[in-house]
């Protein structure tokens, strides 16, 4: 119980994080579709980005137990997934709103209102997370920013309490310095997250 009450804390605190570390970012973001054209000739051709293509194998399981536990994985994705998104969209729109504001008071201001905004509308979806969906959370949220949770805390709450934050998850076998790896330990999570993305399942 105690642990599911930690990390449903530490998420509120990561979400609000994301709008104080947005002032900081640098967004170099690419949209899909037409992003110029190119004269060849008299005809003018457009240069359009298409998303990229995967090809995974069929997955196999060794037993029914390995197989549950693919599915519990797929739906806590379904889950948390869209919290992620969420946390790196407010970075970009924090980030951008920041840059119009005339000064840092006005700045700071407009940071606790939106803290006091996120924590009423998210705090009763987020008590709903079980311990391993915040788990999961933790490294989707270090996927879609690029940056992991500890960083986040830091520029929040600065690095005393980022730090008691993290020594708090080592007691219950996390790390918020952890990295999300694509290609090694999360590649099934980075699948499943690619499918989940492109509606396949």
């Amino acid at each position: 119980m105690m642990r599911m009450r930690w990390y449903k804390i530490l998420i509120l605190f990561l979400l609000c994080a994301a709008g104080s570390q947005a002032q900081q970012l640098k967004i170099n973001t690419l949209p899909e579709g037409v992003q110029r054209a190119q004269l060849d000739g008299k005809d003018t051709i457009a240069v359009v980005n298409l998303q990229e293509v995967f090809i995974f194998p069929q997955m196999r399981f060794k037993n029914k137990r390995e197989q549950k536990k693919y599915n519990k994985l797929v739906r806590d994705v379904k889950r948390t997934l869209p919290y992620a998104k969420m946390v790196y969209e407010t970075l970009i729109e924090t980030y951008e709103y920041m840059k119009t504001l005339p000064n840092d008071k006005t700045r700071q201001e407009h940071l606790k209102r939106m803290e006091k905004d996120l924590f009423k509308e998210y705090k009763p979806k987020l008590k709903k997370l079980s311990f391993s969906q915040g788990k999961l959370l933790i490294k989707l949220i270090d996927r879609e920013c690029n940056q992991s949770s500890y960083n986040l805390l830091k520029a929040y709450l600065g690095s005393f309490r980022a730090g008691f934050w993290n020594l708090f998850a080592g007691m219950f076998g996390a790390s918020l310095k952890s990295e999300y790896d694509p290609k090694g330990k999360d590649a099934t999570t980075e699948r499943i997250v690619i499918l989940v993305e492109r509606g396949l399942i």
